[in-house]
């Protein structure tokens, strides 16, 4: 808990150069142990464990937050090349499960090769023969 409450004082004040320098920091080392600092940051605190209702709070202020950013620096926040790969890569997977569930392919045969990465493909086949 000490660097839970650490960090946010660590991205908000960070280390400048002089007081770095102060403190005895070798001059080839500055660059690496500089950090500008005034970088927001959002901490939660929860009672109890994290449940369902909390994880979905979580989730509800992080989708708002990153919606509100992209509105102060006017950006599309959900209109990312790489969201949008994953959704053209997840037809693909679809695809697979579809296959699996209307009976016509089993767990086995229902990847063909080379269709995934084989970490992809293990983990794809791995749940299906567990669904």
């Amino acid at each position: 808990m000490c660097n839970f409450f650490a960090q946010p004082d660590a991205l908000a004040l960070g280390k400048d150069k002089e007081t770095l320098s102060a403190a005895g920091v070798p001059e080839h080392m500055l660059e690496h142990k500089f950090f500008a600092g005034d970088r927001p940051s959002l901490s939660f605190l929860f009672k109890g464990s994290l449940t369902a209702f909390n994880c979905g709070q979580l989730l509800a202020i992080y989708e708002h937050r990153v919606a509100v950013e992209g509105f102060i620096f006017d950006c599309n926040s959900f209109d990312q090349w790489g969201v949008e790969l994953g959704k053209v890569l997840a037809k693909e997977s679809r695809s697979v499960f579809a296959s699996v569930v209307d009976g016509s392919k089993t767990a086995d045969d229902c990847i063909p090769e080379g269709k995934f990465n084989e970490a992809t493909a293990t983990l794809l086949k791995t749940f299906i023969q567990n669904m």
